[in-house]
């Protein structure tokens, strides 16, 4: 029956496929541990539900970019360990040590910051060195590797816990720059070893390079886009054979009307159908996380099991999809605008390579407007 208690847009969430996932990454890098990597709210699928659904299947970490990120989880009641994933300010370094989170680290000042923290509680706080081998967004130089490394292990209040680079290029496996950066990091690894500094924890690989670069798999991979079935890039289509996506965002036929050949419909008046057509309206639109230039590309919906192009410019609350002749269709029908329904299937990664960008940011556009229904 259907539901008219809720708005009429959703995106539903499956667990299980979130366990599916992990189980299959898992057994394709073992021994490597998997920490999942839940930023921005697990990639728009919903960071706590999303941590259980993982650590369930076998992950023993987690990763995020927030501090506020790291204390949502704890909130929820996730004691796994978690990683911040690049130096925060020292003005939270307080919060990192009372909740007990890995602060990545990649200058002096900034592991101080940890310490001080850590000395004030009378911890020892867990901290990874971040190296940059080649991203150059952030990470400590290997020429000054050895100076942060040394000011970590002498100090009472730290504990080395992980040593860590990032790959730029992971999603061409076969890129030159996935090498260099490789061997830079194990060179920097290697110098740090003859001075008597190691750490239990290093790690190297994002879902593209544990599954397409052994050589990066170390002890631990940092899996995120691959953990919601979603592809890190077109080259490891075949690596990611098994993944299946996590969300899919639903809706239903809102309101209908027959218009006439040479008529069209939404802003501008772009496109004129061919024969008279059933517009089928649906409620929800650019604020809800549809990219509003959907229309241009000519992009399908599925409705009754059957692709029903986009048919005029995506608005705010709304968007329309051109049924043809099809009377059958009433309000109160079940649009699937990324799922599958009967045997078609859109993903967000066929969003993404109509837009020019990738599903990464379709899943994390998907707005807060729209609720989360897990499965």
């Amino acid at each position: 029956m259907t539901d008219f208690s809720q708005r009429w847009a959703w995106a539903d969430i499956n667990l299980g496929l979130i366990q599916h996932n992990t189980a299959i990454i898992a057994q394709r890098i073992a021994p490597t541990e998997i920490w999942a990597v839940v930023k921005a709210g697990a990639y728009g699928h919903g960071a706590v539900q999303v941590s259980q659904a993982a650590i369930s299947a076998g992950a023993t970490g987690l990763c995020v970019a927030l501090v506020e990120e790291a204390i949502a989880l704890r909130a929820g009641g996730i004691s796994a360990p978690i990683l911040l994933l690049s130096e925060q300010p020292a003005s939270q370094a307080h919060d990192i040590v009372s909740h007990d989170l890995v602060a990545t680290v990649s200058t002096v000042i900034g592991a101080s910051a940890i310490a001080t923290a850590a000395a004030q509680v009378g911890q020892v706080a867990s901290v990874h060195m971040k190296i940059d081998t080649g991203m150059h967004r952030v990470g400590v130089a290997p020429s000054e590797a050895l100076a942060l490394a040394q000011f970590i292990t002498s100090n009472e209040s730290l504990r080395l816990d992980g040593i860590w680079t990032h790959f730029a290029v992971a999603d061409t496996p076969t890129h030159v720059a996935n090498a260099a950066q490789l061997k830079l990091f194990t060179d920097t690894l290697d110098m740090l070893a003859s001075h008597g500094i190691t750490a239990p924890c290093i790690h190297a690989a994002n879902s593209a390079a544990a599954l397409t670069v052994p050589d990066s798999r170390f002890s631990m991979a940092r899996i995120g886009i691959a953990l919601y079935g979603l592809l890190p890039g077109p080259d490891i289509r075949d690596a990611c054979s098994g993944l299946i996506p996590v969300m899919s965002l639903r809706s239903r036929v809102s309101a209908l009307r027959w218009i006439e050949a040479g008529d069209a419909v939404s802003y501008g008046l772009r496109r004129p159908v061919l024969s008279k057509s059933l517009i089928a309206t649906i409620p929800l639109g650019y604020a809800d996380g549809v990219p509003r230039r959907l229309w241009e590309s000519q992009t399908s919906v599925l409705i009754n099991g059957t692709p029903r192009e986009i048919c005029g410019t995506v608005s705010m609350d709304q968007l329309m999809v051109n049924c043809g002749s099809d009377s059958s269709v009433a309000i109160g029908d079940e649009v699937v605008l990324f799922g599958t329904q009967g045997e078609h299937t859109v993903t967000a990664d066929d969003w993404a390579a109509r837009c020019g960008t990738i599903g990464y940011e379709i899943v994390c556009g998907i707005s807060a407007r729209i609720h989360r229904r897990y499965v």
